[in-house]
């Protein structure tokens, strides 16, 4: 028999196509916005997120309040007075003139609601402009603001809220306004502080260079670097707007019948503290949940904010695991 001369193929390896020199670049993944990993990270933060849920569970029930109160917030049946919660239709109980518990805390969150978030809104604007008026243009203009916020900090704010309530009324107009005029000092003085760093930078020497006029340095440039600190401190400044009106309310100065908030209900109820204590109970819940919550927010939106936070144990760890995969 003749021997057949076997040779074996060679193990030839398969090659990278040859990519021409002027191909154009395969398109790379976009990185994340700086909105974006603010949301990562306030995300992952979980007081923060309930703070967002339990908010927007309120926000939700102000909005349709007319569709989930059973009753009309002033409507009064004697015959029905003071019943215990679950008796009926009524969830939560009647108070003294047999008013629905469960339809008039309904209906006040529309009150809370909205003059906490118009405080906060009109307090950040006025404040934010004062301010960055003040630490841009400098000189006597920025003495002169500051020593007016001097002077309004230090008039006691519930005295002047009672006697601007006491002469103008007790309208939720005035009550926002007049809430809104002792809040905004604050901001102020933040945005001042952000805008005698700012203005130093090069890229606003370099805006001043190219002609920009100084209202445009301080609205295009200026005020969007110092939106972080002013965004963390509106979130807080809701929380204390509620306080702020339940106060004035529970002295008889906020809001009137036919309306009703959970600082009135917490004034009418307390003649009844120790026959039925849950008329109390149930607004001061109220205050105390959402005020919670909007601080949960705000210390979120500082945290995921602030660069200077430090990294949890379980992501340091993670890092540290990919580094040794990657055998840099």
């Amino acid at each position: 028999m003749s021997e057949l001369n076997t040779t074996t193929a060679p193990n030839v390896q398969p090659t990278e196509p040859m990519v021409p020199e002027n191909a154009p670049l395969p398109p790379s993944k976009r990185p994340p916005g700086p909105w974006m990993m603010v949301w990562k990270k306030f995300s992952r933060n979980p007081f923060a997120m309930t703070g967002l849920v339990v908010l927007t569970i309120f926000i939700l029930v102000a909005i349709f309040a007319k569709w989930i109160a059973p009753y009309d917030p002033a409507q009064i049946d004697m015959l029905g007075a003071n019943l215990k919660p679950g008796t009926g239709d009524h969830l939560l109980g009647t108070d003294e003139l047999g008013r629905d518990i469960f339809s008039r805390l309904v209906y006040s969150s529309q009150v809370s609601m909205t003059i906490g978030f118009s405080v906060a809104l009109i307090a950040v604007c006025f404040g934010s402009i004062i301010g960055a008026i003040s630490g841009y243009f400098g000189g006597w203009i920025d003495t002169l603001i500051m020593r007016i916020i001097d002077v309004m900090i230090s008039l006691p704010s519930l005295f002047v809220n009672i006697l601007v309530m006491a002469i103008f009324g007790t309208k939720m107009i005035y009550l926002i306004l007049i809430l809104a005029l002792t809040s905004w000092t604050g901001v102020a003085r933040l945005v001042r502080g952000q805008f005698l760093q700012l203005r130093e930078m090069q890229y606003v020497e370099a805006a001043k260079a190219t002609g920009v006029s100084s209202w445009g340095i301080i609205f295009r440039h200026l005020l969007r670097n110092a939106s972080f600190p002013i965004i963390v401190n509106a979130t807080l400044m809701v929380g204390g707007a509620i306080l702020s009106e339940s106060g004035l309310s529970y002295l008889g100065l906020g809001i009137q019948i036919p309306k009703t908030s959970w600082g009135q209900m917490l004034s009418n109820s307390q003649e009844f503290m120790l026959t039925n204590p849950m008329q109390a109970i149930y607004p001061g819940l109220c205050i105390l949940i959402v005020v919670l919550a909007v601080n949960f927010i705000g210390d979120g939106i500082r945290d995921a904010l602030d660069p200077r936070q430090k990294n949890s144990r379980r992501r340091l760890a993670k890092w540290r695991k990919n580094f040794l995969k990657s055998g840099i």
